[in-house]
């Protein structure tokens, strides 16, 4: 998915001018290039596009890995320059739009390495229907 295809996606999703999406996008990456392993970020950087690809494998910013779903939140709404609400549906967008843009494994991959909270910012991921 190239990088204009997937801001459109997270526009679409979050309802938000393209211009923030493709903000909160970065912010949100960059967030979570934070809360996952170097090896994670650089897997999961493999399969997006190079323009999305350089905020996941830049060095982590202040902090770390700490705090849940709300501080997250709040980091990629510092980072975008926008209210937590509009921080959280585009979060919730970007999230939506790299499940459709990395493989299954590597979704599932980086889910496993967000906190339990996340659990309510990612779609379900659906199981393959069991043949009977």
């Amino acid at each position: 998915m190239r990088f204009p295809r997937f801001v459109e996606a997270v526009s679409r999703r979050s309802e938000l001018p393209t211009e923030q999406a493709a903000t909160i996008a970065r912010a949100t990456l960059q967030t979570l290039a934070e809360r996952v392993t170097g090896d994670e970020a650089n897997d999961l950087a493999a399969q997006l596009p190079d323009e999305l690809s350089g905020y996941l494998t830049a060095p982590a910013g202040e902090g770390g890995p700490t705090g849940g779903v709300v501080e997250f939140v709040y980091r990629v709404a510092h980072r975008a320059g926008v209210d937590p609400a509009v921080a959280e549906v585009g979060a919730r967008a970007v999230l939506a739009t790299l499940r459709e843009a990395v493989t299954v494994g590597e979704f599932h991959d980086l889910v496993a390495q967000l906190p339990k909270g996340f659990d309510a910012m990612v779609e379900p991921i659906p199981r393959p229907p069991y043949g009977g």
